[in-house]
C-alpha cells in the first residue's frame, strides 16, 4: 500500500477532489481493516466558494481547512452526520478541501454492514453521512495526518477511465461550480 504524499494535496483543490478518484480510504481499528474506493467527491475553496466553510473566516471548526494539507477534515452536520474531508490546495491558497461523498467497499465489508446496520452493498458507502458511519470516522479523527501509517489514511488506487463532473450537492450558494466528480461507470 502506497499512501499518498502531502505533496499530492499540494495541488489546486479542484484537481486534487479529480485526482482522489480511484485511491483508496484505508481505515484500521483495532486488527481490524476496512476499505473502498472513493468513487465521487466535491471541491470547496476559499475566497472563491461561497458554499465552502472557509469562505468567510477561520473558525474553531474549519480551522484544518486553512492548515498543513494531507489532514482530515471532519465535521457534523445536520445534527446526525459525520462528513470527511481531506485537506487540500495549491500553495498560494488558505484554505480548501475536498468532501468523500461516496466510496466501493473493498475490505472490510462484513464489518461496515454491522456498522451500518445493513446488508445493502449498493447503499453501504454511497454518501457522505454512510460512508463516515460504515467506516467509524468521527470527530477523533479531525485533524488526523491522512499522509502517515496511522488509523485512517489514502493510497494509490486505479485512475478511472471516465469521470463526470457536475453541480456540488445539498448547497445553496456556489452551484455555479461543476465541482462534484464521479467515476463513470
Amino acid at each position: 500500500m502506497n499512501i499518498l504524499p502531502r505533496e499530492f494535496y499540494k495541488e489546486n483543490t479542484v484537481s486534487v477532489a479529480r485526482n482522489l478518484l480511484g485511491k483508496k480510504i484505508v481505515r484500521k481499528i483495532g486488527k481490524n481493516f476496512m476499505t473502498g474506493i472513493i468513487s465521487e467527491t466535491e471541491a470547496y475553496r476559499h475566497k472563491d466558494d461561497p458554499a465552502s466553510h472557509a469562505f468567510r473566516k477561520i473558525t474553531n471548526r474549519n480551522k484544518v481547512m486553512f492548515g498543513e494539507v494531507g489532514r482530515a477534515y471532519v465535521y457534523f452536520t445536520y445534527g446526525m452526520h459525520y462528513c470527511f474531508n481531506v485537506v487540500a490546495r495549491h500553495p498560494k491558497s488558505k484554505a480548501g478541501a475536498v468532501l468523500i461523498r461516496t466510496i466501493e467497499p473493498e475490505k472490510g465489508i462484513k464489518i461496515m454492514q454491522k456498522n451500518r446496520k445493513m446488508e445493502n452493498l449498493k447503499n453501504l458507502t454511497n454518501g457522505p453521512g454512510k460512508l463516515t458511519q460504515a467506516l467509524e470516522i468521527t470527530k477523533e479523527q479531525y485533524g488526523i495526518d491522512l499522509t502517515t501509517n496511522s488509523n485512517l489514511f489514502v493510497t494509490e488506487g486505479e485512475k478511472p477511465k471516465k469521470i463526470t463532473a457536475s453541480h456540488r450537492i445539498g448547497i445553496k450558494d456556489g452551484t455555479d461550480k461543476l465541482w462534484n466528480f464521479k467515476i463513470k461507470s
